[in-house]
């Protein structure tokens, strides 16, 4: 049984929606600032909303990942000016950092000095990099920003320039240089390096996307437009990732020194991205609603220690700092890591009603409706009470044990979560439209 911490919500929520519901309830919380995002001038997002008082989590900056997940959210809801200002804006903080490929890309700089990645994370305002160190070695957040990108190329949104072309194409040789199906990465949650399938998945997907581009410009047009990319080298780069996952999944990583069976970051691997046979999507699945699933989210991975029991007594250095110092800190002061006591998070159950919702889609089954709306019901009882100390109806990045109550964490509300609900509410407007 799941919790649904707004009352007003509560009214709110069936087991059996009709079309004018859902529709309903979008209208409901539209009004109520649920899905508002706050922008930047040049169209790029905050991770969160912040106040003086949760301005140490740093979530006033800009990530990757996060602005490809709600720039797709609002191209699903068909606002695809604001998808489109947002990539393009991404387009030109590449541009303006664009050495920082180049230098990994000819060798000019040590792959084991995070540092000299690109920064995932930035001032959005004036796009300049954070001087802060942070885990810039994230595949999957560039890999998300080349699917994205692609894709809506391939759907006529975007009308590339030649300079950006060109850029699109230091891509493949990023990865190729990295030799991102063997290379360690912070991955989804930035803490420690590791080979992750989740990284591997998405780069697969990027370049796959990428690959859907090349074939739609002629030889010509690739001359024209100077896309130095061969399909050969996507083909081999796709085929050597493919590879190295098919290896690793249903696990997260298999290294004897990062053991990871289950991890709720190889659902997006599944939804948006599209990339695994129905067979592995099962078994991951099972793998999380059966080990991560929690009443008030889903947890990231087991002994996951960010936001973990009564998290705002650590000291913000080791609060921030990657987990194996974190746990290593709670070792030494006796404080261990209950299994079933980590942080549950809000961007899963709005990604598994999305995934129950495709399937639906493609099958018109009604037991794929069934959990699609289990967990889009699951997502609405995330929000926030009216009471809360955020204001009602927010989405949380998460809810964490504060002595012995689960309560949002103070990044709420974040963006991300607001845009997986949104995409969550809008694909089951499809499947009751049909």
């Amino acid at each position: 049984m799941s919790v649904i911490n707004n009352s007003e919500v509560a009214r709110l929520i069936k087991t059996d929606y009709q079309l004018s519901d859902i529709q309903n309830l979008i209208s409901f919380l539209q009004e109520r600032d649920t899905f508002a995002f706050p922008t930047l001038d040049n169209g790029l997002f905050p991770a969160a909303v912040v106040s003086n008082s949760t301005e140490y989590t740093g979530y006033a900056a800009v990530w990757v990942r996060d602005n490809v997940y709600v720039a797709y959210c609002h191209y699903l809801s068909g606002k695809t000016n604001i998808a489109v200002n947002n990539v393009r804006c991404l387009m030109q903080y590449i541009k303006k950092h664009r050495f920082r490929w180049l230098n990994i890309i000819d060798g000019k700089v040590d792959l084991a000095e995070v540092m000299q990645r690109p920064h995932v994370r930035f001032n959005g305002k004036d796009l300049s990099e954070i001087e802060q160190d942070w885990q810039q070695a994230q595949n999957d957040a560039w890999g998300y920003f080349l699917w994205f990108y692609c894709k809506l190329i391939n759907d006529k949104a975007i009308e590339p320039t030649p300079e950006d072309l060109a850029i699109l194409a230091l891509f493949p040789e990023y990865f190729k240089a990295i030799a991102y199906w063997q290379d360690e990465d912070s991955g989804h949650w930035e803490e420690d390096r590791k080979i992750s399938a989740s990284s591997i998945g998405v780069v697969i997907a990027s370049l796959q996307s990428f690959r859907q581009l090349l074939i739609y410009y002629t030889e010509s047009a690739r001359d024209r437009y100077q896309i130095p990319i061969a399909i050969e080298l996507l083909d081999s780069l796709i085929q050597k990732g493919s590879k190295a996952l098919a290896k690793i999944l249903p696990a997260e990583c298999i290294q004897p020194e990062h053991p990871r069976r289950y991890d709720a970051a190889l659902l997006f691997l599944i939804y948006p991205l599209e990339i695994l046979d129905s067979n592995t999507s099962d078994r991951i699945i099972a793998d999380v609603t059966e080990n991560l699933q929690g009443k008030y989210g889903i947890s990231r991975y087991l002994h996951d220690s960010f936001w973990c029991r009564d998290y705002q007594q650590i000291p913000e250095n080791i609060r921030t700092s990657i987990s194996t110092e974190r746990e290593q800190w709670l070792q030494e002061r006796g404080r261990s890591l209950k299994l079933g006591e980590e942080a549950q998070w809000c961007i899963f159950d709005p990604i598994l009603s999305a995934i129950y919702g495709v399937r639906f889609h493609h099958t018109h089954q009604s037991e794929f409706l069934t959990k699609q709306i289990y967990y889009l019901n699951r997502s609405l009882g995330q929000l926030t009470a009216t009471d809360s100390k955020f204001g009602g109806f927010k989405c949380p990045e998460l809810y964490y044990l504060k002595q012995d109550k689960y309560v949002p964490n103070d990044a709420t509300p974040l963006l991300w979560t607001q845009a997986n609900l949104l995409m969550a509410l809008k694909i089951m407007e499809q499947s009751l439209s049909k």
